[in-house]
């Protein structure tokens, strides 16, 4: 166990002597404190557009096709991914751009989002229609609580399950809570998608799989596994209460990456909280986490989390735990509650009249 330890999570500075560029685009943002966006959508504008492009081109070929192909797969994987999507995350609850310049918010969605597998659309329904309002409880069709958390096998059937139905539920719990307008703009953005893809597909089948399908693939699965990790522990006294069926994670390079993206339980309870507020928030309400019999982990992320869960090392989650508040006496405590949170909930039985 560690006792809470000083924040090294990231806040805003203002900049002292702001460059003329960063002078010039915070006319265009709500808030300045989301200018890095604008510089990573910079960096990807610059560097992701054309290799897609560059793939497409027919006098690309052979070694050199070969090479920009594995360049995109890693900046796209590796390098922008985390960064990128989590960005999506944080304007997906407050837009970039003013409203005086809305169009340029569709720039990240429909242009750049697809680069990376985040197909139009479906994000910002996803989330902000269904996972949201249901918050990881049943009628969430991407909740976790009917798996064992710790199994791969359970895992493996929780992405195979969201691969293949995931979009069909989506769009069935769209229409069943008569979020019409979620519903068409999910069909809008898959639709385009699908006829883009499939057009390319002709023009040159390679280049549409490495820069479209390939992508989605990966994509869906990384959110998969976020998801898993994140909502890993819950309460079964309390299913439906944020500070237990979610996690937080501080001090860790990932929330320097991804924009405090390990403030999960803070993120539930206030969504539209910005990223750069979330460490000075958990801090002002420790005592409510401890209080909430919170979890919360330091030095380590999502994905550590998931790991240590199919490796079933407990003790090593028990070792970076933070005992808010001196709750728990010993490592071994500490292990009998994680192993508690991460049992499956059996399926209610559906009875027909």
């Amino acid at each position: 166990m560690k006792d809470l330890a000083v924040c090294t999570d990231p806040g805003y500075t203002p900049a002292v002597l702001p460059s003329r560029f960063h002078r010039f685009a915070r006319r265009y943002v709500q808030d300045e404190r989301d200018l890095p966006f604008v510089y990573l959508l910079l960096q990807i504008s610059l560097t992701m557009l054309p290799l897609a492009v560059l793939l497409f081109v027919p006098a690309v070929v052979g070694t050199a096709w070969w090479m920009a192909a594995g360049l995109y797969f890693f900046l796209g994987t590796f390098y922008f991914k985390g960064p990128l999507g989590l960005m999506m995350h944080c304007i997906t609850h407050r837009p970039l751009f003013k409203k005086t310049h809305g169009w340029l918010n569709k720039y990240t969605p429909w242009v750049v989002g697809p680069l990376f597998g985040l197909t139009p659309e479906t994000y910002f329904t996803h989330h902000m229609g269904m996972h949201h309002p249901e918050n990881n409880m049943p009628d969430d069709e991407s909740s976790t609580m009917f798996y064992q958390r710790d199994s791969a096998l359970s895992f493996l059937r929780y992405w195979a399950d969201f691969l293949v139905m995931g979009l069909p539920r989506l769009g069935a719990y769209l229409r069943r809570t008569r979020k019409r307008t979620l519903h068409r703009q999910l069909l809008r953005g898959e639709v385009a998608y699908v006829v883009a893809v499939v057009a390319l597909a002709f023009v040159n089948l390679p280049a549409t799989l490495a820069v479209f399908v390939v992508p989605v693939l990966v994509t869906r699965s990384v959110m998969m596994l976020g998801n898993w990790s994140q909502h890993a522990f819950i309460d079964a006294n309390t299913p439906d209460n944020c500070y237990t069926n979610s996690v937080t994670c501080i001090n860790t390079a990932y929330n320097h990456k991804c924009w405090n993206d390990g403030y999960h339980i803070s993120h539930h309870l206030r969504p539209a909280l910005h990223w750069t507020d979330h460490p000075a928030n958990f801090r002002q309400n420790v005592d409510k986490y401890a209080a909430n019999d919170a979890i919360v982990f330091d030095g380590i992320h999502y994905l550590h989390i998931f790991a240590f869960l199919m490796l079933k090392r407990y003790d090593l989650l028990a070792k970076n735990f933070v005992n808010l508040g001196g709750r728990y006496g010993s490592d071994a405590d500490v292990v009998a509650l994680l192993r508690a949170r991460s049992r499956r909930f059996a399926r209610p039985v559906l009875v027909v009249a």
